[in-house]
């Protein structure tokens, strides 16, 4: 016996048909953004001020890329670049041999304070500038919701010691 799909009503259908846009077009934008101010793509970014967050600035590898939503791989090939650069350094986990920690350099954190402000001026022009305030703590409510079906079996970020 097959289940019958539970089908989405039309308002159902018309938000997840304007959020299923927003996250097509949202990531491009933003790289657009960053890229031409910045020169850095908005992956690059969202690494930078993930570690930045950190105390000492520095988490385990696999949890940032979990928290970039990537894998180890790619998050090793950007990481690789960010360390090219000088912006990021990896070392061994002293627990654990098998990991490694990703740490924010200081030059990489003054590319990310320069990046910022256009950034975030771009985060506002593209979201915060069209919604009141009732609509930014319903958008916050409305995520919260959300994400935990999305990172389910994460685990919390570790500290920098493993």
């Amino acid at each position: 016996m097959t289940d019958e799909p539970q089908w989405l009503n039309d308002t159902e259908m018309g938000a997840w048909l304007n959020l299923a846009q927003i996250m097509m077009v949202m990531p491009t934008a933003l790289d657009q953004q960053l890229r031409e101010e910045a020169g850095l793509p908005h992956t690059h970014y969202h690494i930078l001020s993930a570690l930045s967050t950190r105390p000492e600035r520095a988490m385990r590898m696999t949890e940032l890329a979990r928290m970039a939503g990537t894998t180890t791989t790619r998050l090793s090939h950007a990481v690789s670049t960010l360390e090219q650069r000088g912006w990021v350094a990896r070392r061994a986990c002293p627990t654990d041999r098998r990991g490694q920690i990703a740490h924010l350099t200081d030059a990489g954190f003054a590319v990310l304070a320069a990046a910022a402000p256009g950034h975030v001026a771009e985060v506002r022009r593209l979201v915060f500038d069209h919604l009141t305030d009732d609509d930014v703590a319903r958008l916050r409510d409305i995520t919260a919701k959300l994400l935990p079906t999305l990172t389910a079996g994460w685990s919390s970020p570790l500290s920098p010691g493993c």
